[in-house]
C-alpha cells in the first residue's frame, strides 16, 4: 500500500464512519479500486476505525468523563445504568469476535458484490426503520427506561451490531435501525450506537497488538507502518472534523436518504464489477 493509498483510505474511513453507509464497505470499494493488496487490509481497517475510536472519544468526552465519575460513586445510578446497557449490547459481537474470527477475516477479502448485497441489507434497514419504526409502539414501559434504552433494547441492538462485522452491513446504520424499530428515540439512539462501540474496536487493535508482542503474529502484513500511521493520523483528522456533524444529520436527517444511497452504490457495483 503506497502512503497516498492510506491517506485517501483513511479519510474515507473517518468520513463515512459517522453515516449509515458502512465505512468497511466503502474501504473495500476504494481497495478494489486503488488495487491494494488484500493482505493486512483487515489489520489496516482495524487500525483506521481504532482512530475514528479515538475521534469519537474526544467528541463525547463529556458524557464519556460524566460516565466514568458515575462509576466511581460506587452505587446504582444513571451512569452505571448506561454502561451496563452498553456491556450487554457488546455480547454478541464478543461471541463473533471469539469464535469466528476467521470467518470474519475471510468476508473481508470476498467480492464487491459481497459488498453491495450488504449494502442492500443495509438500505433495507433503513427504509423499514423511517417508514415504519415512527409507527411502531415502544417496548413495554421503554418510554420510561433508564436514559431512554431499556436492558432489552440493548440486547437486541447488540445482535444487530454483529451482523455488521459483514462488509456492505453498516454498523451504525444497523445499530441505529434496530433502536428505533423498537422504539427507541433518535436523540438516544445516535448517541448510544457511537459509544458501544468503543471497547470491541478498542480491544480488537490491544489484542493485536499483543500477537505482535509475543511474536504470534506481524501486524499489517504487506501494509507496512508507514501506511498504518498515515491512515490512522488521516482517519482520526476527518474523524474529528465530520463526528459533529454527522451525527446532527443521523438524528434529524431521514434514513430514506442514506438508503438510496446504499442502493445506489451496489447497483454500480452490480453493474460494473
Amino acid at each position: 500500500m503506497d502512503w497516498w493509498q492510506a491517506i485517501l483510505l483513511g479519510l474515507i474511513q473517518g468520513l463515512t464512519e459517522f453515516l449509515p453507509v458502512s465505512s468497511s464497505g466503502h474501504l473495500m470499494i476504494f481497495k478494489e479500486l486503488l488495487g491494494v493488496d488484500a493482505e493486512g487490509f483487515l489489520d489496516f481497517t482495524v487500525t483506521v476505525h481504532f482512530a475514528t475510536v479515538l475521534a469519537t472519544i474526544v467528541v463525547f468526552w463529556g458524557a464519556i468523563w460524566k460516565l466514568i465519575q458515575g462509576v466511581f460513586k460506587f452505587k446504582y445510578n444513571d451512569e452505571t445504568d448506561y454502561i451496563c446497557k452498553i456491556l450487554v449490547s457488546l455480547i454478541p459481537v464478543m461471541v463473533v469476535g471469539f469464535f469466528f474470527k476467521d470467518e470474519v477475516d475471510a468476508l473481508f477479502s470476498g467480492s464487491l458484490k459481497q459488498v453491495a448485497i450488504g449494502l442492500c441489507i443495509t438500505a433495507a434497514l433503513l427504509l423499514i426503520s423511517d417508514q415504519i419504526g415512527k409507527r411502531i409502539r415502544p417496548l413495554k414501559n421503554s418510554e420510561y427506561a433508564r436514559n431512554g434504552i431499556s436492558f432489552t433494547q440493548a440486547a437486541i441492538v447488540g445482535v444487530a451490531q454483529a451482523f455488521a462485522v459483514v462488509p456492505g452491513v453498516s454498523r451504525s446504520g444497523c445499530t441505529i435501525a434496530t433502536g428505533l424499530v423498537t422504539g427507541v428515540k433518535r436523540s438516544a439512539m445516535a448517541q448510544f450506537s457511537f459509544l458501544m462501540v468503543l471497547i470491541p474496536i478498542i480491544g480488537e487493535q490491544l489484542l493485536d497488538l499483543l500477537k505482535v508482542a509475543t511474536g504470534h503474529e506481524a501486524f499489517g502484513g504487506s501494509v507496512g507502518p508507514l501506511a498504518l500511521v498515515l491512515g490512522f493520523a488521516a482517519a482520526f483528522v476527518a474523524g474529528l472534523f465530520a463526528c459533529k456533524v454527522m451525527i446532527a444529520i443521523v438524528r434529524k436527517a431521514r434514513l430514506t436518504w442514506f438508503a438510496l444511497y446504499c442502493l445506489l452504490v451496489a447497483v454500480l457495483i452490480f453493474v460494473l464489477a
